[in-house]
C-alpha cells in the first residue's frame, strides 16, 4: 500500500466524523430550544392555574389552554399580565 491511500482513507475518516458531529450538533441545538420551551409552558400553565385558583372568588379568570401557556411561558411575567388584563378588560 502507498501512503498516499492510507493518507486517503484517514482523510475520508476524518472528514465522515466530522460531519456526524456537525448532524449531531444541528440536530442538538432545536430540542434544545424545544425543551425549554416546552419547560417555561408548563411553568406557564401552572402561573395560570394558580392565577385561576386564587383570582377565582374575585371573577379573575383566564383561560388554560395551550396558546395562553406557551404565551405565559415564553413571555414570563409580563405574559400573564397581558393575559389577564386581556381577557378581564
Amino acid at each position: 500500500m502507498s501512503f498516499g491511500l492510507e493518507a486517503g482513507i484517514f482523510i475520508a475518516y476524518a472528514a465522515g466524523l466530522f460531519l456526524i458531529y456537525l448532524m449531531g450538533r444541528f440536530l442538538l441545538v432545536p430540542l434544545k430550544w424545544a425543551g425549554k420551551l416546552v419547560l417555561s409552558s408548563l411553568i406557564g400553565g401552572a402561573l395560570i392555574l394558580l392565577v385561576n385558583l386564587i383570582g377565582g372568588s374575585w371573577g379573575i379568570f383566564v383561560p388554560f389552554n395551550i396558546l395562553t401557556a406557551a404565551i405565559t411561558g415564553v413571555l414570563g411575567l409580563p405574559g400573564a399580565v397581558c393575559l389577564l388584563l386581556f381577557f378581564n378588560l
